[in-house]
C-alpha cells in the first residue's frame, strides 16, 4: 500500500500568491483606499500562516499600494493629486521615448500583436468589462515598451507599473482610451518616430487630465510640467485623497 504524500508550496510561492492577489485586489478596487489589511484576517482567508502575508505587506509597501498608519495599522493608500502627478511625469518621460524608439524597431509580426490587442479591448470595451480592459491596456503598453528594445526602460518602468494600472483602472473613459490606443497604433506603425512620440505625448496628457478628473473631480490643468499648487484655477482647494 504506498503511502501518501502532500506536495508542501514553497514559502516565496506562498508570498508571490498572496501578494498577486491583494495587489489586483487593490487595482481592481476591491480594496480601496483607507481599507485595512489585517494579517490574522488575511492568513485566515489565504489558509496560510502570517508570516508571507507579514511579507506580502511589506512588498506592497515598497511598491506604493499601501503603507503604515501606526505599528498596528496598515491600510490601502490615498493617492494625493502630487501622487499622481509624480506618476504621469514619470511615464510621461519614459512611454514617449519608449513610443519613439518602437516606431523605429517594430517588425510586422509585432504590430499584429498590437492590432490583436487592440480588437480585444474593443470587445472589452463594448462589453464593459472594466477589469479585462485595464489588463488589455496594460499589455499594449507593455508591449510597446518591449517593441522600444531597450532593457533598461523597462526595469525603471517596472516599479511603478502596478500603480499606473491602479489609476488607469480608475479612469472609467474606455472608449476614449481605446480611440487614444487606435491612434498611438497609428503612429507607431507609420515609422515615423516624431509622430509615434507626439501620440504617445498627447495621450499621456489627455489620460492625466481624465485621471485627476475621476480621482479629485477637478480638471488638471492640462500640463504635467506646471502643478496647480493644490488649487483649482478658480482659487478652490482641491480635495487631496480619494475618498
Amino acid at each position: 500500500m504506498g503511502s501518501l504524500t502532500t506536495k508542501i508550496e514553497p514559502l516565496g510561492a506562498v508570498r508571490e500568491r498572496v501578494l498577486a492577489t491583494l495587489r489586483q485586489d487593490i487595482i481592481a478596487g476591491r480594496l480601496g483606499p483607507g481599507d485595512r489589511l489585517v494579517e490574522r484576517e488575511l492568513a485566515e482567508r489565504f489558509g496560510v500562516s502570517r508570516v508571507p502575508v507579514r511579507e506580502a505587506i511589506r512588498a506592497l509597501v515598497a511598491e506604493g499600494f499601501v503603507l503604515f498608519e501606526s505599528a498596528r495599522r496598515t491600510v490601502v493608500r490615498r493617492l494625493t493629486p502630487t501622487d499622481v502627478k509624480e506618476l504621469f511625469e514619470l511615464r510621461e518621460a519614459l512611454e514617449v521615448y519608449a513610443a519613439g524608439l518602437a516606431a523605429a524597431r517594430a517588425t510586422p509580426e509585432a504590430l499584429a500583436e498590437l492590432r490583436e490587442l487592440l480588437d480585444r479591448a474593443a470587445a472589452a470595451t463594448e462589453a464593459d468589462d472594466a477589469e479585462t480592459i485595464t489588463d488589455i491596456n496594460t499589455r499594449f503598453h507593455d508591449r510597446i515598451l518591449a517593441l522600444a528594445g531597450n532593457s533598461l526602460l523597462i526595469s525603471v518602468m517596472e516599479p511603478v507599473d502596478g500603480r499606473l494600472r491602479w489609476l488607469t483602472r480608475r479612469n472609467e473613459e474606455w472608449p476614449q482610451l481605446l480611440t487614444e490606443h487606435r491612434e498611438l497604433y497609428d503612429a507607431i506603425a507609420s515609422g515615423d518616430p516624431d509622430r509615434a512620440r507626439a501620440r504617445a505625448l498627447g495621450h499621456v496628457q489627455a489620460n492625466y487630465r481624465s485621471t485627476v478628473r475621476h480621482l479629485f473631480g477637478e480638471d488638471a490643468d492640462g500640463s504635467l510640467r506646471d502643478p496647480a499648487a493644490g488649487q483649482s484655477s478658480t482659487g478652490t482647494p482641491v480635495r487631496t485623497e480619494i475618498s
